[in-house]
């Protein structure tokens, strides 16, 4: 191992974080399996996707603590949450985690700006920018729960919801990156 260039307390936090995003993987894992064995198998191929993409946030962590000469801890993962009631309780669930990570991921952001760690600051960017874009594209799906579900006498738009989920992107738009 290398020299380590991480403080004691920014590894503490970034381990931490690292903790998170696979609790994250272990909720979106535990609503698709839901989604799945209640037929909403597009919203289940959505959620699993999902999963995986926090699994793979976890594993950055994991390189950039070892790769700053720090020591990655590998701690055990709580379970996730009660089953939804219903998919607007899912999407709703859903989008507080993000709320709930992104203030997490401003946490290290700004901790290593206390301490000056501009390498931890950059890396901590990137998730800056993926939080951005995943509570857009949670509430992008609410909206449309909310339309779809508006008229309860038209389950088809349920169905539609759920197909549109199944390829649906895994990053929403950014304001400032939108083409006009």
């Amino acid at each position: 191992m290398g020299r380590k260039r991480i403080s004691e307390k920014i590894e503490i936090a970034l381990n931490d974080q690292m903790t998170r995003e696979a609790y994250q993987a272990q909720v979106y894992l535990s609503y698709a399996s839901w989604a799945e064995i209640n037929s909403y198998t597009g919203i289940a191929t959505f959620l699993y996707k999902h999963a995986h993409e926090e699994r793979e946030h976890m594993f950055k962590f994991i390189k950039y603590i070892n790769g700053r000469g720090g020591e990655t801890k590998i701690e055990a993962i709580k379970a996730p949450p009660a089953n939804p009631a219903n998919i607007g309780d899912c999407l709703n669930k859903v989008l507080d985690h993000e709320i709930g990570n992104s203030t997490h991921i401003d946490n290290i952001v700004n901790l290593a700006h206390e301490e000056k760690d501009w390498a931890t600051f950059n890396f901590g960017q990137y998730f800056v920018k993926e939080q951005i874009e995943e509570e857009a594209l949670i509430n992008s799906l609410l909206d449309k729960y909310s339309l779809a579900s508006t008229d309860k006498s038209h389950n088809v738009n349920f169905y539609d919801l759920d197909k549109d989920l199944s390829s649906a992107s895994q990053e929403g738009t950014l304001p400032r990156e939108e083409t006009f």
